[in-house]
């Protein structure tokens, strides 16, 4: 009897109907995947092609191309893991959502970086490796190497969802890449004293700045009676705080050299702070009518003024942070097209804007995962601490962007989150105010029940994930030494293959 041909029933035609759809599932899941490396690279070669633009007719204009592409690569790699902490707070907080900060921070890194990023620009490209030792060839090379080799280093800790500083990276590509090449001889060991300096004591400022503001918010507006009658007085306060050292920083940094003394800036930097104040009290004032008197409503009163420090801190963090990306990338277009390093004139336009673009298409493509770690997994925020977080972030910042000082944002937010989280531990334990003012509301413990800070209640509530405070620390401690090796490794292949 001749073989039948199969018939197709209707349970196999269902499983292989699902075994397509399955499949097409898939290929859908990783066409997402791949969507945002392939912007990336899109963006790759607009920096390239932007940069031809404009040395396609100049001696070494290949090599700045490629260098166009590699600071274009570290400003991406700069948004995705180091421009979370600007508005990683905000968001922890539930001041604003994941699409409004990552807007936000888009615009006013772009700001910050072509207004006010060209002083620490000069501090990278110029003043690390002293360029009278070193033949203005090899000089590009170890800007290149360095360049690579930072960004190939942040790329790696954010694929392994560590915030390290991109300020290290760099710093320590360049000095790597340098020694590698010449020796330790050109490195500029007095600046790199200084910067190593303000690597150390940035965190601790940041963090005592935050703490001791989050200190005058409980002893003035949370343990009051009155909560919303304190904070009608106290949040313009804060706003002008805000604004006046934003206003002092802008005209820092754009006046011409002496055209203000240091007094005469701190009026005016005073005087902006007492309009906004004047303009803030009654806006403030109608947004308190008719909320409770309880800590619920104080979230609402500092939402606005977490936003505004959050803009701050996104364009302080351009200033500062865009000579990570463009400052090599400046000093071989310098060294290139024949103009001294030491020059006094601010960097090309087109490359702060490569920068700058960059950060912040890195931050909108790669940026959401690490802003979830800054926020929510380090220690617990409302808008009240990721206030204080941010405004300390952003002033600790401004100070140094002002100095000429590569210090590290991800240093400086992180050490405020902890000034904040360790602050509350200690104040847990030790504030009397509290006790008194727990005791008076029966919140938590009854006057039969002593407050004990060790209970684990207080521990769990209150204490900074120590883990995630050692890895961190490892981290940062790591960087320095390994975008160093790398970088004196790549020089080295370089030279092998293309000098």
């Amino acid at each position: 009897m001749p073989d039948r041909p199969p018939v197709l029933t209707k349970r196999t035609l269902d499983k292989d109907l699902d075994r397509l759809t399955h499949v097409e599932d898939a290929s859908k899941y990783v066409s997402r995947k791949l969507i945002a490396p392939g912007i990336g690279v899109v963006f790759l070669g607009l920096a390239m092609l932007f940069a031809g633009v404009y040395v396609f007719d100049r001696p070494g204009a290949v090599l700045v191309i490629a260098a166009a592409a590699l600071a274009a690569y570290m400003a991406l790699n700069i948004g995705a893991n180091d421009v979370t902490n600007n508005v990683g707070a905000a968001v922890g907080a539930r001041a604003m959502t994941m699409g409004q900060a990552l807007v936000i921070a888009a615009i006013f890194e772009i700001l910050g970086a072509t207004i006010a990023g060209g002083e620490v620009v000069k501090t990278i490209s110029s003043s690390i490796i002293d360029a009278v030792q070193v033949p203005a060839g090899l000089l590009a090379w170890i800007m290149m190497a360095a360049l690579m080799a930072a960004a190939l280093w942040i790329n790696l800790a954010t694929w392994m969802n560590a915030p390290v500083s991109t300020t290290h990276s760099i710093v320590g590509a360049v000095i790597g890449a340098g020694i590698g090449a010449v020796g330790p001889g050109p490195v500029n060991w007095r600046v790199m004293a200084e910067i190593t300096s303000s690597w150390v004591t940035s965190p601790l400022i940041g963090g005592i700045i935050a703490a001791g503001m989050l200190f005058l918010v409980k002893t003035f507006i949370i343990y009051r009676e009155d909560k919303i009658a304190a904070a009608t007085r106290w949040v313009p306060v804060l706003i002008a705080l805000m604004v006046g050292s934003f206003t002092a920083y802008m005209i820092l940094q754009l006046e011409a050299p002496g055209s203000f003394s240091s007094s005469t800036i701190l009026l005016l930097g005073v005087a902006a702070g007492f309009i906004a104040w004047i303009i803030a009290r009654p806006l403030v004032r109608r947004r308190a009518q008719g909320l409770e008197n309880r800590n619920s409503s104080l979230r609402v009163l500092f939402q606005l003024p977490l936003i505004g420090s959050a803009a701050l801190l996104s364009f302080a963090h351009g200033a500062n942070d865009v000579s990570n990306a463009v400052g090599p990338l400046s000093a071989i277009v310098r060294v290139l097209l024949g103009h001294p390093l030491g020059d006094p004139t601010a960097p090309p336009l087109w490359v702060m804007l490569i920068g700058a673009l960059g950060i912040s298409v890195g931050l909108l493509l790669f940026g959401p995962r690490l802003i979830r770690l800054v926020g929510e997994q380090i220690t617990k925020l409302n808008p009240m601490r990721a206030y204080c977080v941010a405004l300390s972030t952003a002033i600790t910042v401004i100070v140094a962007s002002w100095l000429g000082l590569p210090v590290s944002t991800t240093h400086i937010a992180v050490g405020s989150v902890f000034g904040v989280g360790f602050f509350r531990e200690w104040y847990t334990r030790h504030s009397k105010r509290r006790v008194a003012y727990i005791r008076s509301k029966a919140e938590v413990w009854t006057v039969e029940e002593p407050l004990d800070p060790n209970t684990h209640e207080v521990r769990r509530r209150y204490l900074v994930r120590r883990s995630h405070f050692m890895t961190i620390i490892a981290a940062w401690v790591i960087t320095v030494p390994a975008s160093a090796a790398l970088a004196a490794m790549i020089y080295w292949v370089m030279f092998a293959l293309f000098v």
